[in-house]
């Protein structure tokens, strides 16, 4: 009775993991974003634990929604909130290190949560909404001056493939590859939004840069915390030294 029991115990693990793996389905799809027509990305550095950030990551998501084909909308979680007694499951150093990167660009003496980085060539609060749309307004008028294809993008429960192509001036550019989490609720416990349910979009769940020299072909590292029903979306930006955006495109995958 004994080994039956581990027997039917492996067996369901074995269904779960099979089951687990075959909810994500393989797609290749392609899509492109011309050098006719502008980008405008939007990175939304913000917490869990930040109390100003909730109407900025509402805002952000509704500027998605509205200008769907006009602008890639990215949501950064930073960690050094975390400290104050929640720790935001979607918060990496790394970003927190970009974020830096950014406000030493800009002159900042620190980093502020809820910042909107447009383009990588400005920023502001992310909660200001006239800020948001002369931002909009503004840079949906400047020309992308790369041009990025993504093609045979497969999705399956550990990695993320793709293929790429892009043309235009490659001097001083580097490519990054950006894995999107649609939507996730939170029962925030404890920090400054303690007993809220946040809604958190577009967010960044991992992030790597590509070499451009190998073979225009890309591969992404799924995290644990994505789940099998979630919706994702992949990203490729081209950006310079100084780290101006010159080119973007996205698939939902």
């Amino acid at each position: 009775m004994k080994n039956k029991g581990i027997f039917l115990g492996l067996l369901l693990i074995s269904f779960a993991i099979t089951s687990f793996k075959s909810a994500f389905n393989t797609k290749e799809s392609t899509v492109k974003s011309s050098i006719n027509e502008s980008i405008v990305v939007l990175e939304l550095y913000t917490s869990q634990g930040c109390s100003s950030c909730p109407p900025a990551d509402v805002l952000l998501d509704k500027v998605k929604k509205a200008y769907s084909e006009e602008v890639i909308a990215l949501s950064y979680h930073v960690d050094y909130w975390n400290y104050i007694g929640w720790k935001d499951p979607f918060s990496k150093a790394l970003f927190t290190e970009k974020q830096t990167a950014y406000n030493h660009k800009f002159k900042n003496k620190s980093n502020y949560t809820p910042q909107v980085v447009v383009n990588g060539k400005t920023h502001f609060v992310g909660s200001n909404s006239s800020e948001m749309y002369a931002n909009i307004n503004t840079f949906r008028k400047v020309k992308a001056s790369n041009e990025i294809t993504l093609s045979m993008v497969k999705l399956d429960a550990a990695t993320v493939n793709f293929e790429y192509k892009i043309t235009g001036n490659l001097s001083d550019k580097k490519l990054r590859a950006v894995l999107v989490l649609d939507q996730r609720s939170t029962e925030v416990k404890r920090g400054e939004n303690r007993n809220r349910t946040l809604v958190n979009s577009n967010i960044v769940v991992a992030e790597k840069y590509v070499n451009l020299k190998m073979n225009h072909r890309g591969v992404l590292q799924v995290p644990d915390i994505v789940k099998a029903n979630d919706k994702l979306s992949l990203i490729l930006i081209a950006e310079n030294n100084d780290f101006d955006i010159t080119g973007a495109t996205k698939v939902s995958i």
